[in-house]
């Protein structure tokens, strides 16, 4: 099932996690890449995937974060 434009979930595929739509490879997985300092080409490389769907990745980890609640209670 669709979830965002280019993030599928599905319960058999990676736990249930939101991956890109048509791989098994999770957000998370690509989040954590880019954070530990990989360059996009060694992404796209390691993981066989376009530049295209690691923007798709970071848009849907943008989404998510501008639509948490708050971690803390305000003053």
């Amino acid at each position: 099932m669709e979830i965002f434009p280019g993030i599928s979930v599905d319960a058999g595929t990676r736990f249930g996690k939101p991956c890109l739509a048509g791989t098994r490879i999770d957000v998370a997985t690509v989040i954590d890449a880019l954070g530990a300092g990989e360059s996009y080409e060694s992404v796209e490389r390691d993981y066989q995937m376009t530049r295209e769907q690691i923007l798709t990745a970071l848009r849907y980890a943008a989404h998510v974060a501008a639509h948490q609640p708050p971690a803390v209670k305000a003053a």
